[in-house]
């Protein structure tokens, strides 16, 4: 089945101390390496929520967000706002989120077959990403509010959900320290810093 990305890198980074979405593991921007997980798992078209300024891959759509300060619940209704009608499915992907293993994309993506309007990964019992919502449940993040996202608004519908079980969620991206973990297991890190600019095309 085909389904796009939506993916909500808008976050202001206060507690990184300067634009995560441009920091680097390796030879790619955190940013980059979530579209990259995109693109293998098939995922079309994708879409970004990005702090205005940001650049993103050429052949991503960047929806800008110059609200952030209001939480993931209006990065998620302006991403999804910016999908085309023909979309039948959108994957939600988080932008602090580089490690998530293409197989949880792949196995969400898979379990949308049997007409469940919503699929989520689920690990000791809390759902996070990746999520993918049926067009028939793109409503649901009109509900969301804040920055507690869908996890809320899917704990009042569990009906809708069918649960795919990983052994963990991957882990955020907040702080410097975050990225250093990461970097030792893939060799290299370069911190993004406000003189850096925003990420490659």
């Amino acid at each position: 089945m085909q389904a796009a990305a939506v993916i909500l890198a808008a976050g202001s980074s206060t507690r990184f101390g300067s634009p995560k979405q441009v920091a680097r593991i390796g030879e790619l921007t955190l940013l980059e390496r979530v579209v990259a997980l995109a693109r293998e798992a098939g995922l079309a078209p994708i879409v970004a929520v990005v702090p205005p300024g940001l650049a993103v891959p050429a052949d991503v759509l960047a929806v800008r967000n110059d609200a952030a300060h209001e939480g993931m619940s209006r990065s998620l209704r302006l991403g999804f706002a910016a999908l085309p009608p023909d979309v039948r499915a959108a994957v939600i992907l988080l932008g602090d989120q580089p490690t998530v293993p293409m197989e949880s994309v792949t196995r969400v993506v898979a379990a949308a077959a049997d007409g469940s309007p919503v699929v989520a990964a689920s690990a000791g019992g809390r759902l996070a990403p990746p999520i993918l919502l049926m067009r028939a449940a793109f409503d649901l993040v009109d509900q969301t509010s804040g920055d507690a996202g869908l996890a809320p608004v899917l704990a009042r519908h569990p009906e809708l959900v069918t649960q795919i079980d990983v052994r963990e969620h991957p882990p955020d991206v907040d702080v410097p320290a975050d990225l250093a973990a990461l970097g030792e297991l893939d060799g290299d890190v370069v911190a993004g810093s406000p003189e850096t600019g925003a990420g490659r095309p």
